[in-house]
C-alpha cells in the first residue's frame, strides 16, 4: 500500500524534525523600526492583567522582510511597552504575516496575535517605505529617507509577551486557564541606519491602531538583524480578567461565540 500522508509518523521521523529545528541557520531579515510616545492612558487600557505600563507610553512597530530561500516572508508587529514582574517588553496587538506557516506556528506555540496580511518593505536609493495592510487598509504606513550610518549595537535579548488560550468549546470562556508567556529572543545587527521620516496610522475596524497616537517620534531605523526565540509559560492568568481583551485576536469579537449553521450536522 502507499504511504497514506495523513498516516501516523514514525519515531525516527519525529526525530529527525525536532533535529532539524534545533540546527536552524541565522536568517536575516530587512526591517524598519519606529518607535514613538502615546496617549499613556490609552496604552494602558490595552495591557490585560497581570501585564502593567512602564514608565514611558512607547509604542514599537516593526516591519520586515525576511530572507527565507526561495520563500520570502513579510511579518509584521505593533506593539506597545509593557511590564511584567519586573520584566520590562513588548505586548503585541496585532502581527501581521504573508505566510500561513508563520501564522500558524506563532499562534498555536506561542499564542503570538498573528494574522494573514501585507507586508511592505522597499528601499530605492535612501527612500524608504514600509507598511503594514489587511483588509485592504493599510493601517500603518512609514515612509522616510536614509539620512546615516548607526554604531551597531551589542546583541540584545528582548521579550514579548504573550496569552495563549483556546476558547471553549460551548463559547463560554476558555477551555483551560490562559497561560501568559514570555518570549526571548536574542538579537544581533549587522547594518543600521538611521531615517527622517513620519507614521501614518489609518483608521482600521479590523486593526484599530490609530487610537494609539503618535503624539512624540521617538525614531525610525532600517537594519539587518537576526535573532533566536524561545518562549516560557511563566504563570496561569485569570480567566474573568482576561476575557474582555480576547477580542484584541480576532477580526470579528463575535466569532469566537459562533454556533453551528442552524439545520446543520
Amino acid at each position: 500500500m502507499a504511504r497514506v500522508r495523513y498516516g501516523a509518523r514514525t519515531e525516527a521521523e519525529i526525530a529527525a524534525a525536532r533535529t532539524a529545528a534545533a540546527r536552524l541557520p541565522d536568517i536575516w531579515s530587512t526591517g524598519v523600526v519606529a518607535q514613538w510616545e502615546t496617549d499613556p492612558d490609552a496604552l494602558a487600557a490595552v495591557l490585560p492583567p497581570p501585564l502593567k505600563p512602564t514608565g514611558r507610553p512607547l509604542v514599537r512597530v516593526n516591519i520586515s522582510r525576511v530572507d527565507l530561500s526561495g520563500h520570502p516572508l513579510g511579518a509584521g508587529s505593533f506593539a506597545v511597552a509593557a511590564s511584567h514582574a519586573g520584566v520590562d517588553g513588548w505586548y503585541p496587538l496585532v502581527m501581521p504575516m504573508t505566510h500561513e506557516r508563520a501564522l500558524t506556528g506563532g499562534r498555536e506555540v506561542f499564542g503570538e496575535p498573528k494574522k494573514l496580511g501585507e507586508v511592505t518593505v522597499e528601499r530605492d536609493g535612501l527612500v524608504v517605505h514600509a507598511s503594514l495592510a489587511r483588509h485592504g487598509i493599510a493601517f500603518v504606513e512609514v515612509r522616510g529617507a536614509v539620512s546615516g550610518r548607526l554604531p551597531l549595537p551589542e546583541r540584545s535579548r528582548k521579550t514579548d509577551f504573550y496569552f495563549k488560550f483556546l476558547p471553549a468549546v460551548d463559547g463560554s470562556g476558555f477551555d483551560v486557564d490562559p497561560v501568559l508567556v514570555h518570549c526571548l529572543r536574542n538579537e544581533k545587527v549587522r547594518r543600521l541606519e538611521r531615517v527622517t521620516g513620519e507614521v501614518v496610522l489609518r483608521e482600521s475596524m479590523y486593526d484599530p491602531v490609530a487610537d494609539l497616537p503618535v503624539l512624540r517620534l521617538v525614531d525610525i531605523t532600517i537594519g539587518e538583524k537576526t535573532s533566536d526565540q524561545r518562549g516560557k509559560v511563566v504563570e496561569r492568568v485569570s480567566p474573568e480578567a482576561l476575557l474582555p481583551y480576547i477580542h484584541q485576536r480576532y477580526d470579528d469579537p463575535g466569532q469566537i461565540l459562533d454556533a453551528p449553521p442552524q439545520g446543520r450536522v
